[in-house]
């Protein structure tokens, strides 16, 4: 019998050890044991999601993939080019390495995208961390962005935008999310399996060491605890070795012999040979004394299971690998047969001559599933109302100037040029909109197209109400593609969730994605890939729910893409929203309630059907090339969109509206669908033909400086100052 001790570190329980037997009907052995808990662990076998992820609308008329079946999703953009992009996390290696953590989750999900025989050309992050002011917070911080711009810039991908949060429930707990995107021939896409009987399973790049062992099972699949030691279960990344990868394997991919190619990540040669095999549906026989390794004396359970970076698993058909060695011998990497595809459903392992294991490839690779209703039964969120504090219902214009300076003396609010400065956007030469806008942009060159990324994800909202916040976070994440011109028609989701074993976090999650279906289905774009990372709680408490959207928009090479900021002194403001200031209700989860009420309360709403019809509204502006400027208001509210709105050109803003008694949720709320922009006032009137049927208004005039309501004056230079300053902490 094993020892509860084994099964913790594997991150099985007693009740899945005995389904081990039952399905085996005998003891597995230690290293049976080791596969069981890679491949049913939280990260592989998404043993808590895997029911919920069925019922995500994962199609449209531009999907070529299936969800969940390859290594990243791929959407048609016409001209025979498909993008292929994915978002993944690597929170808790972070949490302990997060240099290296940060790095090699670059690095990892850059091999999701290759393997499909795409060539990466964009990298986004989302990212989020604790009170700065802590030491410890500083160091992860830094430590991250540092293995960001590290690992990536080295690889000449453009990381062109992404998002940064800071909250006190990521205390020991970071949240790191990368995605990336690449570009392939859409008839040209390869597929992580073999194709028959005797083709040849093959491992490329670099060897396979100690490093990573139990990363998948010990470090992603359960929850953190201050005793146990983890830094053996990070991974230590090479990205020059990663760029040398990228492109042998895409000149590899052009060749007839190989059959299919598959990332050598979460739990290593275990999970990528096994899984290539099962879509295969063949068997496989792996001889581990094959693998090239960098330490003598290792068994065959730390090859197996060891997440050694820079690795690839190639399918190549039997006899015929001799261009594919000297393919890879012109990039130096190292390449060993190290099996092959069999009759059967079994993967039998052998160092050398020496039997190790038969096991059935489907029982490994169907861990149970559980039903999250059931753990969710009786809870009940405790949902308080928000408290409005009485100072804010008493119009004081002074009050107001210093509430609004201190807003934007948030590292929430402040510029993030301290991060992304550190990141190269510019290489292969793309990038039409670079970071620090709404979205990015890149053009496809020989093409009449441009892609707009955006990268979102409101944890405070969804930790008022998981649905709504969901909903929301799609919403925004489009409407951050709109304002730029392009329609928004794929998404990757990276679900960083708490304790799905708790009937709290299992609540988090029924809920998100009950938001997800509904949102993806008003909008009809689907979510082609992504990530969950649950267990993201540590010994004292757990984070806010963070359902992460990354976004992707089409839109002509000629589209005229507005400014973030004002341009010109004299063009209008307008405004696209059912209630210019909103209501009190956007004060919950809000970045002003975060500050000043120090609490986390209330209700939200957004109405999905005119988000649809707002987001519309704004690229027939944009098409028609009506309006100079358009900003998106979210988090900091209206006041925060408006002097963003203004200090891009250092300018100013007269609005003709009197700023209501309930000031703090009218300028700081945080409700949603309502979009700023400005015009010159000739198109007028073919605006309000276009906006006849919607909500919209004009609110005032750009001026040369300042920020000034019909009965308050805020100067503008203090706040722009501090806005442009960023982080007094540079990270």
């Amino acid at each position: 019998m094993v020892s509860e001790e084994i099964l913790k570190e594997l991150a099985l329980t007693l009740s899945e050890y005995d389904l081990i037997i039952e399905k085996l009907g005998r003891e597995p052995n230690e290293l049976e044991l080791g596969l069981f808990g890679a491949l049913w662990s939280e990260h592989c076998g998404y043993k808590h999601t895997k029911k919920l992820l069925r019922t995500i609308k994962s199609k449209s008329k531009y999907t070529l993939t299936e969800a969940g079946e390859e290594n990243a999703g791929a959407i048609n953009i016409g001209d025979n080019k498909a993008i292929v992009m994915k978002i993944e996390s690597h929170n808790h290696p972070s949490a302990v390495e997060p240099y290296e953590g940060a790095a090699t989750g670059v690095g990892g999900i850059v091999r999701d995208i290759f393997a499909m025989g795409a060539r990466p050309i964009a990298l986004l992050n989302s990212l989020r961390f604790s009170d700065l002011s802590n030491d410890r917070n500083m160091q992860i911080a830094k430590g991250v962005v540092q293995g960001i711009s590290g690992y990536g810039n080295c690889l000449g991908i453009p990381n062109i935008g992404g998002e940064c949060y800071f909250d006190e429930s990521y205390e020991n707990n970071p949240l790191v999310n990368a995605m990336c995107v690449g570009l392939v021939e859409a008839d040209s896409i390869l597929s992580a399996k073999a194709e028959s009987p005797g083709d040849l399973l093959i491992i490329i790049g670099s060897e396979t060491g100690r490093d990573g062992i139990h990363g998948a099972s010990g470090l992603a699949s359960q929850n953190f605890e201050e005793t146990i030691e983890l830094r053996s279960a990070v991974q230590v990344g090479n990205p020059f070795l990663e760029k040398l990868l990228i492109e042998a394997c895409l000149e590899i991919s052009q060749l007839d012999e190989l059959v299919g190619m598959q990332d050598c990540g979460a739990a290593g040669i275990t999970s990528a040979a096994i899984e290539m095999a099962e879509r295969s549906n063949l068997g496989l026989r792996i001889d581990v004394s094959k693998v090239p390794v960098r330490e003598k004396g290792m068994t065959p359970y730390e090859i197996m299971l060891s997440e050694s970076q820079e690795r690839m698993l190639i399918a190549v058909r039997n006899n015929e690998y001799k261009n594919i060695f000297n393919t890879l011998e012109k990039w130096d990497l190292k390449c060993e047969i190290i099996g092959e595809f069999i009759e059967g459903n079994d993967v039998e392992i052998y160092n050398q001559k020496e039997f190790l294991s038969k096991t059935p490839i489907k029982i490994l690779t169907s861990p149970p599933e559980y039903d999250l209703n059931i753990i969710s039964t009786g809870y009940a969120p405790n949902k308080k109302k928000i408290t409005i504090n009485k100072s804010y219902s008493s119009f004081n214009g002074n009050m107001i100037k210093d509430f609004t300076q201190r807003i934007f003396e948030s590292d929430n609010i402040v510029s993030k040029k301290s991060i992304y400065n550190k990141y190269d956007h510019h290489v292969q030469t793309n990038t039409v909109v670079e970071p620090g806008s709404d979205a990015s942009v890149l053009r496809i060159k020989n093409t009449d197209k441009m892609l707009a990324f955006s990268c979102d994800g409101n944890s405070r909202l969804c930790g008022v109400d998981p649905k709504l916040g969901a909903e929301i976070n799609i919403a925004e994440a489009c409407r951050n593609i709109s304002v730029m011109g392009a329609t928004p028609i794929g998404l990757t989701d990276g679900l960083n969730f708490g304790d799905p074993t708790k009937p709290k976090g299992a609540y988090e999650l029924i809920e998100t994605f009950n938001g997800f279906n509904h949102a993806c289905e008003i909008f009809d774009t689907p979510i082609i890939s992504g990530n969950a990372s649950l267990f993201n709680q540590g010994h004292t408490s757990s984070i806010n729910p963070t359902p992460i959207i990354g976004a992707m928009g089409i839109m002509n090479k000629n589209t005229n893409i507005p400014s973030k900021g004002f341009i010109v002194p004299g063009h209008k403001i307008g405004i696209l929203a059912k209630n210019l200031w909103g209501t009190d209700l956007g004060l919950s989860g809000s970045e002003f309630q975060r500050i000043f009420d120090k609490e986390l309360s209330g209700e939200i709403s957004i109405d999905l059907e005119f988000e649809k019809v707002i987001q519309e509204s704004i690229r027939k502006l944009i098409a028609e090339n009506l309006i100079k400027s358009a900003h998106d208001i979210s988090l900091g509210g209206f006041m925060t969109a408006l002097v963003l709105s203004c200090e891009k050109n250092k300018l100013g803003a007269e609005i003709e509206k009197v700023v209501p008694e309930n000031w703090a949720g009218a300028l700081f709320g945080e409700d949603q669908s309502r979009i700023i922009f400005s015009y010159d006032v000739k198109n007028k009137n073919k605006i309000s033909k276009i906006l006849n049927k919607i909500h919209w208004s004009e609110i005032g005039t750009v001026t040369k400086k300042n920020i000034k309501f019909k009965n308050i004056l805020i100067e503008s230079d203090p706040m722009f100052l501090s806005y442009n300053k960023g982080f007094s902490r540079d990270i």
